[in-house]
């Protein structure tokens, strides 16, 4: 289809070579000399894109685009003019101008725009494309190698800049293909950690930062520096974080931004407890025995948060006026940004954030969040939008206009489930859909990765043969009985538990105010 363009210039003839050079390039160019004909011909025509004087006669170039813009306002409009008068440019750029040309132009400028304009998202789709192919081949390369905690790391952030860069073009080609990549460093991933996580632990191979260790080693240093908040949000994965970053880079400039590994089970029962204590899963439990709370527990399992975080600090003879805030609905959100102020004499807060876990658990069980959030970039948009209306965004806003250290960071990631893995267990085993844990358990020993004895993972055992046992990639624990009613229901839906690039490499970000 011809590309239509409406030009105002009230010294439109001696545009005509310009003119001439677009019809040349398959254009059509309809010439004004005014205004006022501008928009009456607007009224009656639809056009591409208008290229309008800013100074003709009559109503000025400025009135014109105003009134243009109540007409059509998703037409572009370039902007031309002699004048570089910083009002001009402003008041044409609070009127959402497409692009804004100094004359003398030459054709090739005004070829440019159009193209910028009208053309843009084809020429980006299709040097996406072409970028990606060629690391593609990259990509294959280094997942037929061995790669170390670094490169799985490069890896991983690799893979999650293609999703981004993907996800804003229309072509599904390379999606598909990227998605496909994906799962086979998923594959790769989960080799990786079943032969070498549990000699991270056990101290036969150096381990990589990991969440039980995470405020030891990289916060803690930072508490001599200035006064602290960390924000902890429940469930975010790296990718979610890069979705946010250009929304909190108003406001702070990124200090550090790396991956830390989770531990297994990747879920906040066992997760979150061993950041805030510091500790592995069965020594808070042995440790603190009246903290922990097992998978038989009837109570809360995270209730005990502030407590152990409390004897971490006394371990690493830190004496601190600090305070501990949970989130869990838009009340207690906005209460708190309320009473922000209280909070600046601390010399470290600490926000729980758990919006992201709820978001993962609802698309699980409201049908119209499943149909909001259909597919991993839905995911995100959703992520995204909630938090630029939310009582977090105004708390990030008040920590950088305090000059606050900001910290974020979260306990696991999830994965979206696609695979279903049978397995049969007695009555009491627990319900999550990543991993279980019990005995007498009967499944397909290559679907899992097994843990005989938890107390090699530092996990505690619910009973004496009780084992743990963790799917990987994208798939989901389902029981034969009502097979089918549990894989319609649970299918595409987000969980963490298990072993997953998704889960496992978790966002360290730290942020200093601008």
């Amino acid at each position: 289809m011809q590309i239509r363009i409406l030009w105002a210039d009230d010294e439109i003839e001696l545009l005509k070579p310009h003119i001439l050079f677009l019809e040349s390039k398959d254009y059509f160019v309809f010439p004004v000399n005014n205004g006022n004909s501008a928009i009456e011909i607007i009224e009656k025509e639809d056009f591409d894109i208008i290229f309008l004087d800013e100074n003709m006669p009559g109503i000025s170039g400025l009135e014109t685009l105003t009134r243009i813009k109540k007409i059509k306002q998703h037409i572009p409009v370039v902007m031309i003019t002699k004048s570089e008068e910083e009002f001009i440019m402003e008041e044409a750029i609070g009127n959402n101008i497409a692009d804004y040309l100094i004359k003398p132009v030459n054709p090739n400028q005004i070829l440019l725009s159009i193209k910028k304009n009208l053309d843009s998202s084809k020429l980006v789709s299709q040097k996406t494309n072409l970028n990606y192919q060629k690391e593609f081949q990259e990509l294959g390369m280094k997942l037929n190698s061995t790669l170390n905690l670094s490169e799985w790391s490069d890896l991983y952030k690799n893979i999650v800049f293609w999703e981004l860069k993907l996800s804003e073009i229309e072509d599904n080609g390379m999606k598909e293909i990227l998605e496909m990549q994906k799962k086979d460093a998923n594959i790769q991933f989960c080799k990786f950690i079943q032969d070498n996580y549990l000699n991270w632990l056990n101290g036969v191979e150096e381990s990589p930062e990991m969440v039980h260790t995470l405020f030891k080693n990289k916060i803690n240093p930072k508490l001599d520096e200035s006064n602290v908040f960390i924000l902890l949000i429940d469930n975010l994965r790296f990718d979610q974080w890069k979705i946010l970053s250009p929304t909190l880079k108003k406001f702070y400039n990124v200090k550090e931004e790396e991956l830390v590994y989770s531990i297994l089970p990747t879920s906040t029962q066992y997760a979150r407890n061993s950041f805030f204590a510091g500790l592995m899963p069965s020594e808070v439990a042995k440790k603190h025995p009246n903290l922990w709370k097992g998978e038989d527990s009837q109570e809360g399992k995270n209730l005990n948060e502030s407590k152990l975080f409390d004897f971490q600090l006394k371990r690493l003879g830190r004496n601190l006026k600090w305070s501990y805030k949970k989130i869990t609905n838009l009340n207690s959100g906005k209460k708190l940004v309320d009473n922000f102020n209280q909070l600046l004499e601390n010399d470290l807060n600490i926000i729980v954030y758990n919006f992201v876990d709820m978001l993962s658990h609802s698309r699980t069980e409201m049908e119209v969040i499943r149909e909001l959030a259909d597919d991993e970039q839905a995911y995100r948009s959703l992520t995204l939008q909630w938090f630029e209306h939310s009582p977090l965004y105004e708390i990030v806003k008040k920590c950088a206009q305090s000059r606050k250290k900001l910290i974020i960071t979260t306990d696991h990631g999830t994965v979206r489930v696609t695979n279903p893995v049978k397995i049969i267990g007695e009555r009491n085993t627990n319900t999550n859909l990543r991993y279980k844990t019990g005995k007498n358990l009967s499944y397909k020993e290559n679907d899992v990765f097994q843990i005989k004895n938890p107390e090699d993972a530092f996990l505690p055992k619910t009973g004496i043969s009780s084992e743990f046992v963790f799917v990987k990639g994208q798939d989901y624990f389902v029981y034969p009985n009502n097979y089918n009613h549990f894989v319609n229901y649970y299918n595409n839906t987000f969980q963490h538990g298990g072993i997953s690039l998704e889960e496992m490499l978790i966002p360290y970000i730290e942020l200093d105010p601008k």
